[in-house]
């Protein structure tokens, strides 16, 4: 059986699953699991024929559960199938004939979602409510295209003059989309462009006013405490509304609390800025760039993964109510 003959399912295709079995030698049949971005369909297939399906969306109380399908062979004897995710990556089934187990793809193995990806696609928390919802990016697509085309411009004019230009330009077009989303409904700044252009400037002036290496070490150190410092304020005095709102607009997730969101990535900061500075200060110029070009993405990565997970712990909570149970 070909692809084309697959039930049509809406959504990009993310992988395509087949879970052969045979019934004595007399019939050959196979499960076909279609995984998408829309959500997740079986197929029945005996003996080239596609006899029974079963279709469940991304996200939802319906998401979570195992696909069901029948089928009754011409000799009366009633196949039943039972599939669904085995773990975070493939997925399985248990074939039983007359009610008697016949078949596993996966011996042994629970045929059922995992809790942390359950309570992503239907939380219980939040009446059944998704805390995963891929529909928020395309929501807040102007204002990500915006930080983005903002980021790729300042690269791109840095790359053909200096990072003194790239500053004062970048500058320049964050204060025009400022002024433009005066006249547009459209929301133009609603994301992380503002911050990043300043941050851009605070590096730029950095950079002019100090040309010794030893104080240009410490670049990352000043600059990720200026940082820690927006985003901690942001946090502790502003509950998340400005620079918390903006990451978030980043993050597929309904259950980000806005406040510790801003909270966790001014500590992620302030222990980057820590780090660099220690490197800094106690090891060579050729430690000190090993550390800047290999070990400090990894750790701050890992920082950020520990921020989200605390951030998604406030669950609906609102901006700044979560943090009394932290």
């Amino acid at each position: 059986m070909t692809d084309a003959a697959m039930p049509a399912a809406p959504g990009r295709r993310l992988w395509l699953y087949k879970r052969p079995f045979s019934i004595g030698v007399a019939h050959e049949c196979w499960v076909l699991i279609d995984s998408r971005m829309s959500g997740l369909t079986s197929t029945l297939v005996v003996d080239g024929e596609e006899v029974a399906s079963d279709v469940t969306p991304v996200t939802g109380a319906e998401a979570v559960r195992n696909h069901r399908l029948a089928h009754t062979l011409p000799d009366g004897r009633r196949i039943e199938i039972e599939a669904g995710y085995v773990n975070w990556w493939t997925v399985g089934i248990a074939v039983r004939l007359d009610g008697t187990l016949i078949h596993e793809s996966h011996k042994g193995r629970q045929i059922a979602y995992p809790e942390r990806f359950a309570r992503m696609v239907s939380d219980p928390k939040q009446g059944g409510e998704p805390a995963y919802d891929p529909g928020k990016l395309k929501r807040n697509k102007i204002p990500i295209a915006v930080d983005i085309a903002t980021g790729l411009l300042f690269f791109l004019v840095a790359k053909l003059t200096d990072l003194k230009t790239a500053a004062l330009v970048g500058a320049a077009v964050g204060l025009g989309i400022v002024i433009l989303q005066r006249f547009v409904k459209v929301d133009l700044v609603g994301g992380m462009m503002l911050f990043g252009v300043f941050m851009l400037l605070v590096s730029a002036g950095f950079a002019i006013l100090f040309e010794d290496e030893e104080i240009i070490k410490h670049r990352s150190t000043i600059v990720g405490l200026v940082g820690a410092t927006c985003f901690l304020f942001d946090g502790l005095v502003l509950k998340g509304r400005k620079l918390g709102a903006g990451i978030d607009r980043y993050m597929a997730y309904n259950d980000i609390d806005q406040r510790r969101l801003s909270i966790g990535m001014g500590l992620t900061g302030l222990v980057m800025a820590g780090g660099n500075s220690f490197v800094a200060w106690a090891f060579s110029t050729d430690a000190w760039l090993i550390y800047t070009t290999f070990l400090d993405i990894p750790v701050s990565m890992a920082l950020v993964l520990w921020t989200v997970s605390w951030a998604r712990k406030g669950g609906k909570a609102g901006p700044g109510q979560a943090l009394a149970g932290a």
